[in-house]
């Protein structure tokens, strides 16, 4: 179990991270995070209370040679330094006169404690977590802090309202605009029986892992080292599925690269079949929004409609973008109001799209092509909110 109260840890001084702090006493506790630490590949700082601020360096006299000394070096705490702080229940009362910081998680083992958020606004903590239900949430967040993490990358699942739709499309072509903007750009291919992403990219027979190569991942997966190890095309990493007989890879190893991915930065775009497992019920909880592709007919609203249901018991931020042609009495946004769901916007027909695609020219090549621009406006109105949300604190 976690809890959110704010958000976000602060940034350390030049944007490199340092091991997060563990604050407790209760040496069961300290064995369990030290653990989880271990797990994230980060190494903790551990005390029993607030550290003190160490004393500034004596400053030498005058002609005296010494060592250089970095600026602000022995002046403030692990409490105010540490971009991740763990503070153990049994030490937040002795928490309450620190000064007051972001990034400060408090961990407690009693379910039925509801002292503990009192506790926790008085201390200011960010997150309430209770071991065991949270540990891989903790792992998580640490490997945020031992890879040196900004904010996770935007990611964007693609989903058909009916087969056909166009969604691989479309999922190309965000992916391929996001990599000519500039932005570290993964494309997830979700979907184990839709023929293969490098296919429609021209890259099936580049070097890289497939998700077969992932299947028995639990744990934590390096974000660096899942990025190299991927195929390189058209400026951006592909994760797709080789021509083997593997057709599902188990939910706990979507989770451990998905997470993986998004501690990269940028963006990360998953094309996902129409059916709801337990891998992409995992991949749905990665999302920040999912965008469901609708053939601007009627049956095809049906179809989509149920899809939606499926997808909107996990995915909160759902949205609908629409291809026509139009049957009669259907635009953009009664197909929208139909389905209930905000409106992206048209997915334009590109003309020579298929001729492009059987030269192995992805989707979105053309800069200028109606769909790149499509994608383009998305993607400036996504990351215009992303930056807006994390601008509020929300």
């Amino acid at each position: 179990m976690t809890g959110t109260i704010t958000h976000d840890p602060p940034p350390t001084a030049g944007g490199r991270q340092g091991g997060p702090l563990i604050v407790t006493e209760d040496t069961e506790l300290l064995d369990d995070l030290l653990r989880l630490c271990a797990a994230a590949g980060a190494t903790p700082e551990v005390h029993h209370s607030v550290p003190v601020r160490r004393p500034s360096p004596p400053t030498a006299p005058t002609g005296t040679a010494t060592s250089p000394v970095p600026p602000g070096a022995g002046r403030r705490s692990g409490w105010e330094t540490a971009p991740l702080v763990l503070v153990g229940d049994d030490a937040a009362r002795r928490m309450r006169g620190a000064v007051r910081r972001r990034g400060v998680v408090l961990v407690g083992r009693d379910q039925d404690d509801s002292g503990i958020w009192q506790r926790a606004v008085e201390i200011g903590a960010d997150h309430v977590l209770m071991l065991p239900d949270g540990e891989q949430w903790l792992v998580d967040r640490i490997a945020d802090v031992a890879e040196g993490v900004g904010r996770p990358a935007l990611t964007v699942g693609v989903i058909g309202g009916r087969g056909g739709a166009g969604a691989s499309t479309l999922a190309c072509a965000l992916a391929v605009t996001s990599a000519r903007e500039g932005l570290r750009s993964l494309l997830v291919d979700a979907d184990p029986m839709g023929g293969g992403l490098d296919v429609l990219l021209g890259g099936e027979t580049a070097d890289g892992l497939r998700w077969p190569a992932f299947a028995a991942s639990r744990g934590r997966v390096g974000g660096g080292a899942l990025e190299e190890s991927l195929p390189e095309l058209h400026s951006l990493r592909v994760l797709s599925w080789d021509r083997g007989d593997c057709v599902a890879v188990p939910a706990p190893a979507v989770r451990a690269v998905l997470a993986a991915a998004r501690r990269r930065g940028g963006t990360v775009v998953v094309d996902l079949p129409r059916r709801v497992d337990d891998g992409v019920a995992e991949a749905l909880a990665q999302l920040d929004i999912g965008i469901l592709v609708v053939p601007a007919e009627l049956r095809a609203v049906a179809a989509a409609g149920r899809v939606a249901a499926a997808v909107g018991m996990v995915l909160r931020d759902l949205r609908v973008a629409v291809r026509g042609p139009y049957a009669s009495g259907l635009d953009d946004r009664e197909v929208a109001r139909l389905l209930g769901l905000p409106l992206v916007g048209e997915v334009p027909v590109e003309s020579g799209l298929l001729r492009a695609t059987e030269s192995r020219r992805p989707p979105g090549t053309p800069s200028r092509g109606p769909l790149a621009r499509f994608c383009r406006g998305f993607w400036e109105r996504a990351l215009a909110e992303a930056d807006g949300r994390d601008g509020s604190g929300s």
